[in-house]
């Protein structure tokens, strides 16, 4: 799921980013403690299965109001609903994907959007010859046809999955049509106004980064995950 734009770092809804880019991960334990049908779980045992740490845990649940129980821990049920309402996966967002070429196929056949609030409404893409084309069920469209399709579908969240030389436009276009919030995939840094949040998706910044931590591992010094890397994180807009 997003996290928004340096320029609007900082605190949202009174909750810091860092603890709302920590939020989905509590939540992904949580859904699974709750299919297994866990009434409550310690803030120990659940900052394990988060990578955190529990002091940590407890400070990020205190920004929605939830404290636990002394003895008891949290109870699952709450917890998914307290930081589900928070990120705001109690209401329904209307996605379109634009570029449909590997990843976006990809993206368009991801069935675990549906179980988190998000609809993919539309696909699009430049090449005429793919117009028409179905995959997961929908019907590729024309990237002339964006601004129809945004507004029909009444669409809440654009994912560019085009490459780097068109992306920019593409974020425009969105933007135009009122889209303002985007989720980026194309190796590129896109420009949009305050107003827009956006949330970059690079694979690769991912990998060097991973790499800088085996070289260190390798070399024998042992460093804390992402401490010395945080301005080119941050730089990145991604979130360790």
């Amino acid at each position: 799921m997003p996290v928004p734009r340096a320029a609007a770092a900082g605190r949202r809804g009174g909750i810091p980013e860092a603890t709302v880019a920590r939020l989905p991960v509590y939540l992904r334990v949580l859904t699974a403690l709750a299919e297994s049908e866990t009434p409550t779980v310690s803030s120990e045992a659940l900052a394990a299965a988060a990578g955190v740490g529990s002091a940590k845990l407890r400070k990020d649940l205190s920004h929605l109001g939830s404290y636990g129980t002394r003895g008891v821990g949290y109870d699952v049920e709450y917890l998914v609903y307290q930081i589900s309402r928070a990120l705001g996966l109690t209401q329904h967002y209307r996605v379109v994907i634009v570029g449909v070429g590997n990843l976006g196929h990809a993206l368009a056949n991801y069935a675990g959007f549906g179980t988190r609030g998000f609809e993919i409404a539309a696909l699009v893409d430049a090449d005429p010859r793919r117009a028409g084309d179905r995959i997961g069920g929908l019907d590729i469209n024309p990237l002339d046809d964006l601004e129809r399709i945004v507004k029909e579908n009444e669409v809440s969240i654009g994912v560019i999955a085009t490459p780097a030389a068109a992306a920019q436009d593409v974020c425009d276009r969105l933007v135009a049509c009122g889209v303002t919030s985007v989720l980026n995939f194309a190796p590129t840094v896109l420009s949009v106004p305050d107003t827009v949040d956006v949330r970059k998706v690079d694979l690769s910044i991912e990998l060097q980064i991973l790499a800088f931590h085996e070289q260190r591992k390798s070399s024998g010094v042992s460093a804390e995950p992402g401490a010395a890397v945080p301005d080119a994180v941050r730089a990145t807009g991604v979130s360790a």
